[in-house]
């Protein structure tokens, strides 16, 4: 038998947490399913996950922002750093030209790609690139870069040379894109033109474009901008293309299921996301968590993996820093993203205890004036490596979630074999009690215990 000391980090005390969610009854027992059946549950997941994925933790760098340089060769000192917080696999933001033609801001948004095999000036080299992903190698990391393949910047040469590679209008233009979320929503994307892959030639080109990289930087994977705007027999067949070259990991920023049957390792859990926020802000507890995996409003392929996040580029620089969204609240739910079923995201500068969005057109450097909460995630990344339980998919303990008695206290245990990792995370900014956690009948506000033991 083998046991881990006990952990707990407590926030601290601020006004009284209000829940705006009625108050469901905690139906979950220990031992019971996640989620009731479904009637037509999507079929089990045909990708071969490599066995570094099943605890790997990722980590994204946004380059324009992460040394005072923005270059990829001032990022290449840093990967010790970061291997050092126990990640696996670093996620660079798009390195690609960015297009001038209706720019936003000073320098432009990454996801507006001039040219695919190109590196942006302001980035460095591809020799620069090379070095990265050589480092981040020789460290025992994989590297994975974010592939925008629904849009192009609207000076793209394929614009001029290929323009039947494009959506049009009813005047048959090319014109800026636009993008429903499906929620009533609409999006103008001022910067980009849309791709048509109704097109075989375009789905040829894009794929040689993504080979590029594989073939000339020893990339290990993509991380495929709105995935869920391209088709998805697109993505199954660029996937097998790619496998045939080197074994890939591939991440979806969406949350489509069928992304994940044949083409993707890894899909975003955007809703959880989203509840998080929620209970960061006061308007939901613990009971959302326990809905969200009793009712899951997304049912993925079996072995499938999440990717879970309180922060990321979009979060940060649209919604909100860690200290906007989640305050005191902070540390306890970064604990579930590495403990509940998926894969964890840092999102670069969240290990300082960062408290400003940073800009997203503009030059922004991350102040590195502290690290303060890279103990945390170095020890809760030795955590996930440690424990079978935690691992992503089946190869990790199914979720069972225990009823405390308690709406603002989140609990549950996954096991695998001999291993058992129990947790209990209080969600409000108040002391609260609690019942069916043996050894923990109160958590201070914010506190959470985590608590090993084979």
């Amino acid at each position: 038998m083998h046991s881990i000391p006990v952990v707990s980090f407590g926030g601290i005390s601020v006004t009284s947490f209000r829940s705006l969610v009625a108050l469901i009854t905690l139906m979950a027992t220990v031992g019971a399913p996640m989620a009731a059946p479904v009637a037509n549950p999507p079929p089990h997941t045909t990708v071969e996950h490599l066995p570094w994925t099943r605890e790997a933790v990722m980590y994204q760098v946004n380059v324009r922002q992460y040394t005072p340089e923005g270059t990829l060769r001032a990022l290449v000192p840093e990967l010790d750093r970061i291997r050092a917080l126990g990640v696996d696999v670093i996620w660079l933001m798009p390195v690609q030209p960015i297009g001038v033609k209706g720019r936003k801001g000073t320098l432009g948004s990454y996801y507006s790609v001039r040219d695919y095999t190109a590196l942006n000036p302001e980035f460095g080299t591809l020799d620069d690139f090379k070095a990265v992903v050589r480092r981040a190698h020789e460290l025992g990391m994989k590297v994975i870069l974010d592939w925008v393949a629904n849009h192009t910047a609207l000076d793209h040469p394929w614009i001029e040379s290929h323009p039947d590679w494009y959506q049009k209008n009813a005047r048959g233009e090319i014109t800026s894109y636009e993008y429903d979320d499906g929620h009533g929503n609409i999006e103008h994307w001022s910067d980009v033109a849309g791709l048509d892959y109704r097109v075989p030639a375009l789905r040829t080109a894009m794929k040689d474009a993504m080979g590029f990289w594989v073939r000339e930087t020893d990339l290990d994977g993509f991380r495929c901008d709105v995935a869920m705007r391209v088709p998805t027999d697109f993505w199954d067949d660029a996937r097998a293309t790619l496998d045939r070259m080197k074994p890939m990991f591939m991440l979806a920023e969406a949350e489509t299921p069928e992304l994940a049957v044949h083409a993707f390792d890894m899909t975003y859990a955007w809703t959880l996301g989203n509840r998080f926020i929620a209970i960061g802000r006061g308007k939901a507890d613990a009971t959302a968590l326990v809905d969200y995996y009793r009712n899951p409003p997304v049912v993925q392929p079996a072995d499938s993996y999440s990717m879970l996040f309180t922060s990321n580029h979009d979060f940060n620089s649209w919604t909100g820093s860690d200290a906007e969204l989640y305050g005191p609240l902070s540390d306890a739910l970064s604990v579930l993203t590495y403990t509940l079923p998926g894969m964890p995201l840092i999102y670069g500068g969240q290990e300082a205890g960062y408290t400003r969005r940073l800009e997203f057109f503009e030059k922004d450097p991350i102040r590195w004036k502290t690290r303060a909460r890279a103990p945390l995630y170095t020890w809760l990344s030795a955590l996930k490596h440690r424990h079978p339980a935690l691992a992503a998919g089946e190869a990790g303990g199914r979720l069972e979630i225990i009823d405390t008695g308690n709406s603002s206290v989140f609990a549950f245990r996954r096991r695998k074999g001999n291993d058992v990792v129990t947790v209990a995370v209080n969600l409000s900014f108040e002391r609260q009690k609690l019942h069916g956690v043996a050894g923990v009948s109160a958590l201070a506000p914010a506190a959470y215990r985590v608590m090993p033991a084979r």
